[in-house]
């Protein structure tokens, strides 16, 4: 446990203090990239002028025999892209704690690439023990190779461990980014009996009481609700994001976005992107309604202090509907920043 007056101190003598608030940045989708296929690396420039955040994933889909090919074509790939003039978040995947590969991948990264990187993503977080550790040789490395601001870390939620101490993880560190649920790993762990990648399971339903002879409503359920409801809610209450993770049926785009429009009503910020595909999905549905946008606009002129009481289209709003307001405006504003064809729609001036 770190102490209140010590928190924000760096962890390694050199080291850049840590960020008091998370860089304000828009962050619709986690693109993931397999830095050791030189095809798909060779269109990462241009890739990054149509995404939020570019990952290189080192981690899982990657072959044994592929990891330092992996590793190698990650630095090539931060090198060659200018990723802050798109306003383009750079990620990697590390491998996880307990594999051979964790320290060859963040004593290399760190070295060659290390002011470029913005995010390091941690798999299989178990507690804040896990986000210590990743802290203090980020501080290390960041010191011995002069990394002038410091590195956030994500943390992935996908064992049962993890998911019970989700609180302890959101607070572990001023490092700390937010979290993304990851369904399949997570799955295993808890023996859950689906073979699916996020998203619904045709057996996991209700059924309406009986009614006579009548046949009887049922209706599918998500399987995820209540792991995501435990994210948010640890992540919002230590100022740091919650992201839904992959989505692996890449044939089924509309079970793709309700899944990731649960994820967003819920309270998530984004979520992964796996496919091509699946990035117009995200920057659909993790930008607000234009209609939301228009309404929430009106309440926060409405009620420019953000207190009292007014009444619009016969329905009251008050400070906790002004509260609501201003989450929707301010995502509004930071999607119109970065998507002209929005911003004419949302017309916030």
């Amino acid at each position: 446990m770190k102490l209140p007056r010590r928190f924000f101190q760096p962890l390694a003598t050199g080291a850049p203090a840590p960020f008091r608030d998370l860089p304000v940045k828009l962050e619709r989708m986690i693109h993931f990239v397999p830095p050791h296929n030189d095809k798909v690396r060779a269109r990462v420039p241009e890739l990054a002028g149509t995404v939020d955040v570019v990952l290189g994933n080192l981690e899982d889909a990657v072959p044994a025999d592929q990891k330092e090919a992996a590793r190698k074509g990650f630095v090539a790939m931060a090198q060659a892209t200018d990723f802050a003039a798109t306003g383009t978040g750079l990620w990697t995947r590390i491998n996880a704690l307990n594999s051979p590969w964790i320290l060859d991948d963040l004593f290399t990264i760190v070295a060659e690439v290390g002011d470029k990187l913005d995010v390091v993503m941690v798999p299989k977080v178990e507690g804040p023990w896990d986000i210590h550790y990743i802290d203090q040789l980020l501080a290390q490395l960041e010191a011995r190779h002069g990394v002038k601001k410091p590195i956030l870390v994500h943390a992935i939620l996908e064992t049962a461990e993890g998911v019970a101490n989700v609180d302890a993880i959101a607070c572990a560190s001023p490092r700390m980014h937010g979290m993304s649920l990851g369904p399949a790993d997570l799955a295993a762990s808890r023996g859950m009996k689906t073979t699916r990648v996020g998203g619904g399971h045709p057996d996991y339903r209700v059924i309406a009481d009986p009614a006579g002879d009548a046949p009887r409503a049922s209706a599918q359920q998500d399987l995820w609700h209540y792991t995501i409801a435990r994210m948010v809610d640890a992540c919002m209450a230590n100022g740091i994001k919650a992201f839904y993770g992959p989505f692996g049926d890449f044939s089924d785009l509309a079970a793709c976005e309700v899944q990731f429009r649960n994820a967003f009503l819920m309270g998530c910020a984004g979520a992964w992107t796996l496919h091509p595909s699946q990035v117009a999905l995200a920057k659909k549905v993790f930008a607000p309604d234009p209609a939301e946008v228009a309404f929430a606009a009106r309440i926060v002129a409405a009620m420019p202090d953000g207190t009292g009481a007014v009444m619009l289209d016969g329905k009251m709003q008050d400070d906790a509907t002004w509260k609501q307001a201003k989450v929707i405006v301010d995502l509004a504003k930071l999607v119109a920043a970065k998507d002209p064809d929005l911003a004419k729609v949302y017309d916030l001036g």
